[in-house]
């Protein structure tokens, strides 16, 4: 008898991770694609990425669709809160024997941060958002809006505050020559002149989320070096991030939930990931324990176990 096997999908603002993993969780296909949030791509392209990696990643480890016993599935933009047929519409054609979970990608980082089900994870990544599950079956979810609505602290959000400040410093009437945080941002893109970043924003080839959010490791850079005004936005950015967790602690009654953290803000040491693990009093910045996919992978496994009983 086959050894059963679990999918892990991932769809952050900015990347598509699959995974298939045995049940010991030891990965025996892997593959990164790019963005799939239906809010940036769109739908139709959202799901002709998924289906394409799904069948690839299947490829690559030269099995049928039936050996997955069940699929884990967490999209940014597609919460299952909200897009639940969407996400199981996507994938019961490719996998039509698989118990499907679809979840989001909050729900699958806590799991995958903290091997369990339960406690609070803030990600930022290209967004943001904080999700809690507390024992009883309580789940909560603050922030995570999209990027037109909301995702406060994410790297688009960074980047946009960038260039506003950018334009702001020429409406004013400052020297754009200056060795300021605008002309940091107009060297990166290769710009001679702040009225070159409304071409550059409303340019239709790239998803504006993904291309903005690429400026926020300039501002992330330039506070390490002592930039104040990259300083400034990213102190803000920290205070909106520490809110959800507070805000997720107080509606979920949750005072002693683990925290974790998650996205490409937060899974590293940088000015910000600092800035926020000092609001919240942590003793040091949460490491996950495995990534978003396997949590995605971890939440299948889980599911199809409690429906085989």
């Amino acid at each position: 008898m086959n050894e059963p096997l679990f999918m892990g999908i991932d769809g952050g603002g900015s990347t598509l991770r699959i995974a298939i993993v045995n049940a010991k969780l030891d990965e025996l296909s892997s593959l990164k694609a790019g963005a799939v949030n239906p809010s940036v791509v769109g739908h139709a392209e959202a799901r002709a990425r998924i289906q394409r990696g799904v069948l690839a990643a299947l490829d690559e480890a030269n099995f049928q669709p039936k050996r997955i016993s069940a699929a884990g599935i967490g999209i940014a933009g597609a919460s299952n809160l909200h897009s639940e047929r969407w996400l199981l519409e996507s994938l019961k054609p490719l996998l039509p024997t698989s118990h499907l979970v679809p979840s989001s990608d909050l729900e699958i980082a806590l799991v995958g941060a903290l091997e369990a089900r339960h406690g609070i994870l803030l990600l930022a990544g290209t967004g943001s958002g904080a999700y809690g599950y507390k024992s009883g079956d309580i789940r909560l979810q603050v922030g995570g809006w999209g990027y037109l609505l909301g995702d406060e602290g994410g790297s688009y959000w960074i980047g946009r505050e960038l260039l506003r400040q950018a334009l702001q410093e020429y409406d004013l009437g400052l020297d754009s020559n200056e060795a300021t945080l605008a002309r940091a941002c107009l060297d990166e893109l290769g710009l001679s002149h702040p009225r070159e970043l409304v071409a550059w924003v409303y340019q239709s080839d790239a998803a504006p989320a993904v291309r903005i959010g690429g400026l926020a490791p300039l501002v992330l850079a330039r506070a390490a070096d002592g930039d104040e005004q990259a300083r400034h936005i990213l102190r803000r950015a920290s205070g909106y991030l520490a809110d959800q967790v507070r805000t997720l602690r107080r509606r979920l009654d949750y005072a002693e939930a683990p925290i974790a953290f998650a996205g490409g803000l937060l899974d590293n040491d940088n000015w910000l990931s600092k800035d926020v693990t000092r609001r919240l009093a942590l003793a040091k910045r949460p490491v996950a324990k495995r990534p978003p996919v396997i949590g995605a992978a971890m939440l299948a496994k889980m599911e199809w176990g409690t429906a085989k009983k």
